[in-house]
């Protein structure tokens, strides 16, 4: 299909569209990950925006039924480079453009999706809408300047689980080709889920961890009884799509819980959560940090760890104040984690859970494991 992308920087291109048909709004960002694209487009946290992967070759080892983040696609479309229409790996179940076609997505191929990246390195995040109906740009301008914009929409509400339940599966044990059910303690865990990623779940059972997911409205009395009985040990505060600072109510829900002492951990969104819970806002970057090769240093130890990025917000230099800032961003000196001084609380801004190796951060489920 041939497809249409306005830019609200009015640039307007023309493109090969794959997966689904229709025209679909978000906002542009780009990632520099070289593998993992699977796991990047069913991540939640993409929620709103179009993946702009500046990897030139996506779709070579296809898709697999084990490797996704969440059972549908939030993202609102890929742009790519060049689609591979074969794909060559033993646990490959079907194409991508299969794969999106299933999940009512758009992919964008036969781009310069390197003309595309620097855009957006040099203007910051923009809004884009693509469309294999609407070939008019005049049109497709109008129809963007009246969407949403992505920091208007609780997107959590959207990607959350509706109901509770108990996650037990564990890690991929490469040597089985399954994944590992290793939950060894008599601790549980609470997840808010925001956006959850399936693997931040599986790591959390692979310390040992019981773990029960509860949906983003979950209200902290309920979570504070069953602290308080002995049915749960502390709350994970999880990643996830959007602008922090417009979820009011999750954030005076998490309140309540810094005031009951529970012991938490917040990843990404959960981490942008709690400093705004503390009364550090949060700010817009530029265009955020998505990859797997961003490079963090460990403040406690001075060791460098390769990890996974993805957001648009951070926090701010201020929350140094009530927590020890335990990590910072090599490619940006940004604030990474937090430990809370006066709280048994721990937050990191990247993904320990995404194997970014050689040197990875998932001892950060371990500490959490330590803290309840």
């Amino acid at each position: 299909m041939k497809a249409y992308i306005y830019i609200e920087n009015d640039v307007f291109l023309t493109a090969r569209a794959f997966g689904a048909s229709g025209t679909f709004f978000g906002e542009l960002v780009f990632n520099t990950s070289l593998t993992g694209y699977q796991e990047i487009i069913s991540d939640p946290s993409y929620a709103g925006q179009f993946i702009v992967f500046s990897m030139p070759e996506i779709g070579i080892v296809g898709v697999n039924d084990d490797d996704n983040e969440s059972k549908h696609i939030h993202a609102s479309g890929i742009i790519i480079r060049q689609l591979n229409d074969y794909y060559s790996n033993f646990r490959a179940k079907e194409d991508l453009n299969s794969y999106l076609k299933h999940h009512g997505k758009i992919g964008l191929c036969e781009i310069d999706t390197r003309f595309l990246v620097k855009i957006i390195r040099d203007n910051g995040n923009l809004r884009a809408v693509i469309s294999t109906e609407i070939k008019d740009k005049e049109e497709l301008k109008k129809m963007l300047n009246s969407s949403a914009k992505i920091d208007e929409v609780n997107y959590v509400a959207q990607v959350s689980t509706k109901t509770s339940y108990n996650h037990k599966k564990g890690s991929w044990d490469h040597s089985s080709k399954t994944f590992k059910n290793l939950t060894k303690t008599d601790k549980t865990v609470a997840v808010i889920d925001y956006g959850v990623k399936e693997n931040i779940l599986n790591e959390l059972v692979s310390v040992g961890l019981k773990v029960q997911v509860f949906p983003y409205n979950v209200k902290a009395k309920e979570l504070i009884d069953l602290y308080e009985k002995g049915l749960i040990h502390g709350v994970f505060l999880s990643n996830g799509p959007g602008e922090p600072k417009i979820l009011k109510e999750e954030i005076a829900q998490i309140k309540q819980l810094i005031q009951a002492k529970i012991p938490m951990l917040g990843i990404c969104l959960g981490h942008q959560l709690l400093s705004n819970a503390f009364g550090y806002e949060t700010y817009k970057m530029k265009f955020g940090q998505h990859g797997a090769n961003h490079p963090v240093i460990n403040l406690t130890n001075n060791t460098v760890e390769i990890t996974a990025q993805n957001h648009n917000y951070n926090v701010p230099e201020e929350i140094a104040k009530v927590a020890v800032i335990t990590h910072r961003n090599l490619f940006g000196d940004n604030v990474e984690g937090v430990k809370y001084k006066e709280y048994p609380i721990i937050s990191v801004q990247h993904h320990p859970e995404s194997s970014s190796g050689p040197h990875e951060s998932k001892y950060i489920f371990k500490e959490f494991l330590e803290l309840l």
